[in-house]
């Protein structure tokens, strides 16, 4: 991969990003001032982190992608003038601790556990050579998938071939240092067993968590008792030996010279942690920017190991890489709930923005997630049609196809065909997908009472009477003139323009549920415009026949 070149960097980009409140823009303030009165290194290196217990999820993307916008803002801030890198850390080093619950056979991996991850065999089949491999790849084909620049990196590949050895041997050194930091934050029965140090057995392969009984910092080893009680010496360099999680963080940066890494909020008490080892090591601890957790429909945060929530793979199915992007942009710092019914709403706001992005001015624009989605040059798109209208347009039609589907698009939209608007060809096979998987099953149409048969029977007589393509502006004033007149549908503490009571929001949720079997769509003139009047009134009839309601309808 490469880095996309910088859009053109104007005076007043330039200007407006120094002033910038958007938060990529903030933490990439925040290393600009870290080395201010100092010489830039000769990289200044982004990381983040990726525990392969389990096939990535959505929040690893978050991550990298976050991680890319800040790195991006700051090379608009620096002109481009300082080199950076994004390094993809995989901890594949760490011992299997519990089978996840989403592979294949679990029973296959239980004479594995607490061995390395790249160690461990590969459940899913192929030609990945180990568990942790397998899950390494995943990560790295989805991260190409959205054209990432990122260098990966493997946990075990640099302990084994050294690259962190001369860390660990001032860890070794510094061990009592370590200790000192890490033993007030444990239980007392933590404390007495705990060791920084996690050798690898060499006769079982298993990552042990064994009291260290001597550190000789001269010879560079630790001695601890195996499995079978036999006292073993190791070195802890070239991979014998890694680091517990809580020091490994801290080492990492002392070893790697990380200047920003972002983690989630369950890592926010650990940070000081990080911190001061990675000082105890030599290092400098980099700028630190903690998200909140992303949680399933029930609220629990998402786990790789349970497999819960939305996965990269499910997002994409339904909708566009770019609606993902931005629902990992907005409000980081605010724990969001992940599953099927926030795609659509996020399909929308993308293209809002994109919309909204040619009219504003500058600092607006780098406050617009599409300015950082797409590293500062958002593309132009033209979407006459929602995708939230899409999806009630499928599910007023039944459509299987995008055929059918361009047939109501086309008469709504002259001109306007799969080859002029390629985006929004796209959406609508999106839509169809979409309806089929979740909301078809869960359609569920009643039977209008006797208000709303009247109701109902009013409304298709003044679509009835509208002017051959009438728009949907006087589609959406037809309706609500026809529940002013309904007492059950006025508002009192609305008001029309022309003076009279408003209407409750009860009569168009009405419409939907009678006639699209949903409890919400989008604005019903938009709607109608883009299905047809007649096709409306003939949709009426149907709800009206007790048609519509019916087992065999729904």
């Amino acid at each position: 991969m490469t880095l996309p070149p910088l859009a053109d960097l104007t005076p007043e980009l330039l200007a407006a990003a120094a002033e910038s409140k958007a938060w990529p823009f903030e933490e990439a303030q925040k290393i600009i001032a870290r080395y201010k009165g100092r010489d830039w290194p000769e990289t200044v290196l982004f990381e983040t982190g990726y525990g392969p217990s389990g096939l990535p999820h959505i929040g690893t993307f978050g991550e990298v992608a976050r991680t890319t916008m800040v790195r991006h803002a700051f090379r608009v801030l620096t002109g481009d003038k300082v080199p950076t890198k994004l390094l993809c850390f995989s901890d594949d080093m760490d011992g299997m601790r519990k089978i996840p619950e989403n592979v294949p056979d679990r029973a296959f991996l239980e004479p594995h556990l607490q061995k390395p991850l790249t160690v461990v065999p590969n459940p899913f089949g192929g030609d990945y050579e180990s568990f942790g491999h397998h899950n390494n790849a995943m990560l790295r084909r989805f991260l190409d998938t959205f054209g990432f620049d990122y260098e990966f990196a493997s946990a075990t590949e640099y302990y084994k071939s050294g690259r962190f050895d001369a860390v660990l041997l001032r860890a070794v050194e510094r061990y009592d240092d370590i200790m000192k930091v890490m033993l007030p934050t444990l239980g007392e029965e933590r404390r007495a067993t705990y060791s920084a140090f996690l050798p690898i057995s060499p006769k079982s392969g298993r990552v042990l968590y064994v009291p260290t009984k001597h550190v000789d910092a001269k010879a560079g080893t630790i001695t601890f008792d195996d499995e079978d009680g036999a006292e073993t010496t190791l070195p802890v360099t070239g991979g014998r030996v890694k680091l517990q999680w809580k020091p490994d963080f801290g080492m990492r940066w002392a070893a790697l010279g990380v200047d920003f890494e972002m983690f989630g909020k369950d890592h926010q008490t650990n940070a000081v942690i990080y911190d001061k080892i990675c000082t105890i090591l030599g290092g400098r601890a980099p700028e630190h920017f903690v998200y909140e957790l992303f949680l399933d429909e029930e609220g629990q945060k998402i786990s790789k190991s349970k497999g819960n929530g939305l996965t990269i793979d499910e997002w994409l199915t339904y909708a566009t890489t770019e609606s993902l992007a931005l629902y990992m942009f907005q409000r980081p710092r605010q724990a969001k709930k992940l599953y099927f019914d926030v795609i659509p709403k996020a399909v929308d706001e993308y293209y809002s923005f994109l919309s909204a992005y040619p009219r504003q001015a500058w600092k607006e624009r780098l406050g617009n997630p599409v300015w950082h989605i797409h590293d500062g040059n958002p593309p132009p798109i033209e979407l006459p049609v929602s995708f939230a209208l899409l999806l009630n347009l499928v599910s007023a039609s039944n459509a299987h196809d995008r055929s059918v589907l361009w047939g109501f698009i086309s008469r709504h939209a002259p001109g306007v065909t799969p080859q002029t608007h390629p985006e929004l060809d796209r959406l609508a096979g999106y839509a169809i997908r979409y309806f089929d998987d979740f909301v078809k099953p869960e359609k569920t149409y009643r039977a209008p009472d006797d208000v709303e048969r009247e109701a109902l029977a009013a409304l298709s007589q003044a679509l009835g009477a509208l002017p051959v393509g009438a728009d949907g502006e006087a589609i959406q004033n037809a309706a609500l003139n026809t529940a002013r007149r309904i007492e059950r549908y006025q508002d009192h503490d609305k008001k029309s323009p022309e003076g009279g009571p408003g209407v409750s929001v009860a009569f168009f949720q009405m419409i939907y549920q009678v006639l699209i079997g949903q409890e919400r769509g989008p604005r019903f003139g938009s709607f109608v415009a883009l299905y047809g009047i007649a096709e409306t009134r003939a949709l009426i009839k149907r709800a009206l026949d007790g048609e519509l309601a019916t087992p065999a309808a729904a």
